[in-house]
């Protein structure tokens, strides 16, 4: 009789490490966010017809209803929703049967990618917030990022040490940087 045999190679061991990764990343963006009630609402933003300008990052100013902080759970739900089922769907894509290895070796690049993203928003975000910002919540996607902050009025200064924040974590052009601003 004939054992079976068991081979395994290259890319069979590329694609566990993509999807292992991916996996402790989606485990650590849940475990390090706050629980949010359910039944929280969001609070209506409006901008400004004409954006201020300081350098290169765009800056609007926006008014906030009474519940900003349920403005900031809501969104912070919004994207960790939007994210989990991005995830979802890439972990069903990849463990398809009828992909080829090219098509597999894709998807877990866009895996990785997002696992990315969602390590540096988290990280954009708590940099944000140790610069003296009462809340922030950040939406990347690889090509703009999108930084709301929760503050009674922002400077020239502060704008340019979100950006720095923004353009160190991120290879995110300074033009396609904006910054609104929740009272």
């Amino acid at each position: 009789m004939k054992k079976p045999s068991i081979i395994i190679g290259k890319k069979q061991i590329i694609m566990s490490c993509l999807t292992l990764m991916l996996a402790v990343a989606v485990y650590i963006n849940y475990a390090t966010s706050p629980e949010i009630p359910v039944d929280s609402r969001t609070a209506a933003v409006k901008s400004d017809d004409e954006p201020i300008k300081y350098g290169e990052t765009e800056f609007v100013n926006a008014e906030a209803a009474p519940e900003t902080d349920d403005y900031f759970a809501q969104a912070r739900l919004d994207k960790m929703n939007d994210r989990d089922a991005a995830v979802q769907t890439l972990q069903s894509i990849i463990g398809g049967g009828d992909i080829t290895e090219d098509e597999m070796v894709v998807n877990a690049l866009d895996a990785v990618q997002v696992s990315k993203l969602i390590e540096s928003e988290g990280t954009i975000e708590s940099l944000i917030k140790s610069q003296g910002f009462q809340d922030c919540v950040a939406y990347l996607d690889g090509e703009t990022a999108k930084i709301v902050v929760k503050t009674e009025g922002l400077d020239k200064a502060q704008a340019a040490s979100i950006k720095d924040i923004i353009l160190g974590e991120t290879d995110i052009a300074a033009e396609n940087i904006r910054i609104f601003e929740v009272k």
